[in-house]
C-alpha cells in the first residue's frame, strides 16, 4: 500500500472488500477446508516449519491504513467478486487482486494479480516526475485467442467443471474420466495441469455454453443429468454481472444491496457494514448465527486462544439476537434454547469443531438493535466496561488512544486461561509505547524530545524487534498467551464498534508487534529490566507507570511474587521441548504464500501454458 501511495496510484484507487459469508452458505464446505488448512500452516509455523498465517487483526490494520491515506473503500455485504467485476467494467478499470477467480470474469481492462507487481522496481516515466511499478495484466481475450479463439462465455463452465469455491461435484469425475481431453502438446506434467489444458482445448470446439453443457451431460447417467445441469447452471451464474451498483456508494455514500434489504436489517447496521465500521464477523453472526474463529500461531496442545474471549462474544450475540422481531417482545426465560444459540467454528487440537454458544441476556434498553445507536453514551460505555470487567476510574489517567487496549488487558489478566507472567504484561505495555514515541518523534516543536530520549528508546525498540527471531525458537507458551490477548482485543473492538465506539478505537498500526513483545520478553527474562529500558526517556517511563498501575489492580497476586516462588512445582517438572527441525512441515516461501493457497485458476496466468511445469500442489 505504501508503494502504491508513493507512485500516486493509491490516491485514485478504489478498494472493495468481501463482507460476511454468502447468505446461501454454499461455500461453507470450502470455508471449513480453508480453516483446516490454516490450522496446519499455523502448526507448521509453531514448530519452525513453513507456512503463512496472517495476523488476527490484519483486516482492521489495513482499513486503518486506507483511512490514513484517504483512500476510498467499500465493504460489500457478502462476497465481493461479482460486485467488483461490475464496478470495474463500469469504470473501465483493471482489478487488482490475489483471487484467480478473476481469470474467469469477463473484465474489460483485465486483471492484475498482486504477485505480478515488481514492488521493489519503482520506475520514473521519462521526461516526467511520475512513477510506475511494472506489473502483469491478465487478459481473458488473450487466453481465448490462444485456445482457438474460444467463446469467452465458455469460461464459467470451465471453472465449475474444474471445481471452484461454490461447487465440487464428485459426479463430474465421471465426465472427466470418460471424455478424451485433447492436448496440443505432451510436455506438460501433472494431473491438474493436464486437466486444465485439456478442458480448455475441449471446450474451444463448442460455439456456446449451451452446446458445451449438453455435451458434458452426455457422459453422465441419465438419472443425474437434470440435477447436475441445474447445479452447474446455478454455479455459472456466479461469474455474471451483479445487480449491485457500488459506484452509488462512492458517489452518494450509500448503495442498495438486495440481499441485505430482504433480510430487514436496521439501516444503521447496513451503513456501518458498508463503511467497514462493523466487521464481517458481525454480519455472519447476525445473518447466519454462525462465526468462524480464525486460528493463530499458537500452542496446538492447548484449548484454542479464542476461548478466553467467549464471554465478550456472548454479549455481542445478545445484542444481535435482539434484531429478531419475534424475540424483542418475549422474556428470555420463555425463549427456547435454540433461539439463543450461535455456532462457532473453532480449532480443537489440529482440527476444527462447531461449538454451540448461548447469547447472554442484556438490559431492556439494549433489547432492540435498530435503536441501539440511540441508547445514551453513558449506558453504552457502561455495557462495554461491564463486559470487560473494568471500572471507568481506572482508565482516567490513560491516554484516549490506549483506553480500550488497557481495558482489554485488564479483562485478559482476570481470566485464568491466560496464565500470564509479569514479564508478559511488562513486554505488552512496553510495546504499547511505540505509538506515543512515534508521535513525539514526528511532532513539530518537540525537537529536544526527538533528539533525546524518545528517539533513543524508539530506536532501541526497533533494534529489539529486528533481533527477535533470527535463529531463535518460538516460545509456544508465550505465543499462546499473546494470542489470547489479541483475541480479547479483537472481540473487544468488535463489541466497541457495535456499541458505536464508546471508547475511541486504538491505532493498531503501532499498538502491538509480535516480534517486539517476544523480543522484550526474552530481554526481561535475561538481561534487561523495565527501569533500565525506560531510563533514557522520562516521558515514556511516566506513561508506562500509568499503564502498569491501571492493569496491576486486575492482575492475580501471584503475578507479582518474586521469581522462583511462583509455580515452583511446575518449574521443577521436566520441560518438554518441541523439536525444531525434525517436525518441520513445508518450506518457508516469500510473499506469494499469502495468496496462492486457494488459487484454483492461477495456472491460467502463466506466460507459456504448455511449457509450464506444475509445481508441487498441496491441495
Amino acid at each position: 500500500m505504501a508503494m502504491l501511495f508513493s507512485t500516486g496510484f493509491a490516491s485514485i484507487q478504489i478498494w472493495s472488500f468481501d463482507g460476511g459469508c454468502d447468505i446461501s452458505d454454499k461455500k461453507l464446505v470450502t470455508l471449513k477446508d480453508r480453516a483446516r488448512e490454516k490450522i496446519q500452516m499455523a502448526h507448521s509455523l509453531s514448530i519452525g516449519g513453513g507456512g503463512c498465517v496472517c495476523p488476527l487483526l490484519i483486516r482492521e490494520v489495513f482499513l486503518q491504513v486506507l483511512i490514513k491515506l484517504q483512500v476510498c473503500f467499500v465493504q460489500c455485504f457478502s462476497e465481493a467478486d461479482r460486485d467488483i467485476m461490475t464496478l470495474a467494467n463500469h469504470w473501465n478499470c483493471p482489478v487488482l487482486s490475489s483471487d484467480s477467480d478473476f481469470c474467469i470474469f469477463d473484465l474489460k481492462t483485465g486483471f492484475c494479480p498482486l504477485n505480478g507487481f515488481q514492488w521493489r522496481n519503482v520506475n520514473t516515466i521519462k521526461g516526467t516526475q511520475n512513477y510506475y511499478i511494472p506489473a502483469k495484466c491478465f487478459s481473458l481475450d488473450a487466453l481465448c485467442h490462444y485456445f482457438s479463439n474460444m467463446n469467452k462465455a465458455l469460461l464459467p463452465l470451465f471453472a465449475v467443471l474444474c471445481g471452484n469455491d461454490h461447487i465440487n461435484l464428485p459426479i463430474i469425475e465421471t465426465f472427466l474420466s470418460k471424455v478424451r481431453l485433447p492436448l496440443r502438446a505432451t510436455s506438460s506434467k501433472g494431473r491438474r495441469h493436464h486437466r486444465v489444458l485439456g478442458l480448455l482445448n475441449w471446450l474451444s470446439h463448442f460455439a456456446d455454453p449451451t452446446e458445451a453443457l449438453d455435451n458434458v451431460l452426455k457422459y453422465l447417467p441419465k438419472k443425474d443429468r437434470e440435477n447436475v445441469k441445474e447445479l452447474l447452471c446455478c454455479s455459472m451464474e456466479e461469474y455474471q454481472q451483479s445487480q449491485v451498483k457500488l459506484q452509488d456508494f462512492f458517489q452518494n455514500g450509500t448503495y442498495v444491496c438486495p440481499d441485505a434489504l430482504n433480510l430487514g436489517l436496521p439501516e444503521w447496521v447496513l451503513v456501518a457494514l458498508s463503511k467497514g465500521q462493523l466487521s464481517p464477523f458481525i454480519s455472519d453472526a447476525l445473518v447466519l448465527r454462525r462465526t468462524i474463529l480464525q486460528t493463530q500461531v499458537e500452542n496446538m496442545q492447548q484449548p484454542n486462544a479464542h476461548k478466553i474471549s467467549q464471554p465478550i462474544r456472548q454479549v455481542i450475540y445478545g445484542l444481535l439476537l435482539n434484531s429478531l422481531s419475534h424475540v424483542e417482545n418475549m422474556s428470555w426465560s420463555a425463549l427456547p434454547h435454540q433461539s439463543l444459540a450461535f455456532s462457532e467454528v473453532e480449532r480443537i487440537h489440529q482440527n476444527i469443531k462447531t461449538s454451540i454458544v448461548r447469547a447472554v441476556e442484556l438490559p431492556k434498553d439494549h433489547s432492540d438493535l435498530s435503536k441501539l445507536t440511540k441508547v445514551s453514551f453513558v449506558r453504552r460505555q457502561m455495557l462495554l466496561l461491564e463486559t470487560l470487567k473494568v471500572k471507568q476510574t481506572i482508565l482516567e489517567p490513560i491516554p484516549t488512544s490506549l483506553k480500550l487496549p488497557i481495558a482489554v488487558s485488564c479483562y485478559w489478566l482476570q481470566h485464568t486461561e491466560a496464565k500470564a507472567k509479569l514479564h508478559h504484561l511488562q513486554a505488552l505495555l512496553l510495546g504499547m509505547l511505540m505509538g506515543p514515541l512515534h508521535a513525539i518523534i514526528n511532532s513539530p516543536g518537540k525537537e529536544e524530545l526527538q533528539e533525546g530520549g524518545a528517539k533513543m528508546l524508539y530506536e532501541e525498540f526497533q533494534r529489539v524487534k529486528e533481533l527477535a527471531w533470527p535463529g531463535r525458537r518460538l516460545d509456544l507458551d508465550t505465543a499462546h498467551i499473546f494470542c489470547q490477548w489479541q483475541s480479547c482485543l479483537q472481540m473487544g473492538m468488535y463489541l466497541n464498534q457495535l456499541l458505536s465506539t464508546p471508547l475511541p478505537e486504538p491505532d493498531l498500526t503501532r499498538l502491538y508487534s509480535g516480534s517486539l513483545v517476544h523480543g522484550l520478553c526474552q530481554q526481561l527474562l535475561t538481561s534487561a529490566s523495565v527501569e533500565s529500558l525506560l531510563s533514557m526517556c522520562p516521558e515514556a517511563k511516566q506513561l508506562y507507570e500509568h499503564l502498569f498501575n491501571a492493569t496491576k489492580s486486575y492482575a492475580p497476586a501471584e503475578l507479582f511474587l518474586p521469581k522462583g516462588k511462583s509455580n515452583s512445582k511446575k518449574k521443577r517438572r521436566k520441560k518438554k521441548g518441541t523439536t525444531w527441525s525434525k517436525n518441520r512441515v513445508g518450506t518457508a516461501s516469500g510473499p506469494r504464500c499469502l495468496y496462492e493457497g486457494s488459487n484454483r485458476f492461477g495456472l491460467l496466468m502463466v506466460e507459456n501454458l504448455e511449457e509450464h511445469t506444475e509445481a508441487t500442489n498441496t491441495e
